[in-house]
């Protein structure tokens, strides 16, 4: 195998190995908590696969072709928006799920039950808003943390459209994972919410409550350990 050969399979295969991060798959998994179902649990894994890998693809190029220096404050300050991010996210499920109510519904037969039901979610004209956040998040993602490993790769790759090609491919490993990761979460959902009321609705309040747990981490490392938010 050729030399940009050798270096596509190990950016691909780096892509994938990228979406294993903590940060990622804590903000996928909060996202997809919301509504666990196989397609839309893997579609809001590509959608932040395609958002990381745009962000990650246009610094490449301002790089590659514009030999433009992203400074280390700059850097700081993009992870340091990924743990607010993932706060924000964090809440937004702790909110959501705050707000589920039991509703009794009397049925044409008289019979009353009363089970969870969800103002936001489990509405197909909500989906958009799901895979546009997870979009954004990617998109944030892409120009933080170990992203900048792909940059420094880049120094080592001669031609800017091979340095191009390599991103794509570490974009497509990336999509393939999470879109994995995405499934995976979903699948013992798929397999039991038949069977375990309110299942959805407590792993939605866990994933959010560990969101906002990691994203104050990364806040406070990154703002005060980090020196981001202290004089220089």
């Amino acid at each position: 195998m050729s030399t940009i050969g050798t270096a596509l399979a190990l950016g691909f295969i780096l892509g994938i190995k990228h979406a294993l991060e903590a940060d990622h798959v804590v903000a996928v998994s909060t996202i997809v908590s919301r509504d666990p179902r196989l397609l839309r649990s893997a579609m809001a894994g590509m959608f932040w696969g395609i958002g990381h890998t745009l962000t990650l693809l246009a610094a490449g190029i301002a790089v590659l072709f514009f030999k433009v220096s992203i400074p280390d404050r700059v850097a700081l300050s993009f992870e340091f928006l990924v743990g607010a991010v993932l706060v924000g996210v964090g809440v937004q499920n702790l909110w959501d799920s705050w707000r589920t109510r039991f509703h009794a519904h009397s049925h044409a037969s008289g019979a009353t039950h009363t089970h969870f039901h969800s103002h936001r979610e489990g509405h197909d004209h909500h989906l958009p808003d799901r895979w546009r956040r997870s979009l954004l998040v990617g998109m944030l993602h892409g120009l933080a943390g170990s992203g900048a490993l792909v940059l420094l790769v880049l120094g080592t790759i001669d031609s800017p459209l091979e340095g191009a090609a390599y991103i794509l491919i570490f974009g497509l490993g990336s999509i393939l994972g999470m879109m994995l990761i995405g499934t995976a979460m979903a699948m013992p959902f798929s397999l039991s919410a038949q069977r375990i009321g309110g299942l959805t609705k407590r792993v939605q309040l866990l994933a959010g409550g560990v969101s906002v747990l990691v994203g104050v981490l990364v806040v406070v490392q990154i703002g005060l350990l980090g020196g981001l938010l202290t004089p220089a």
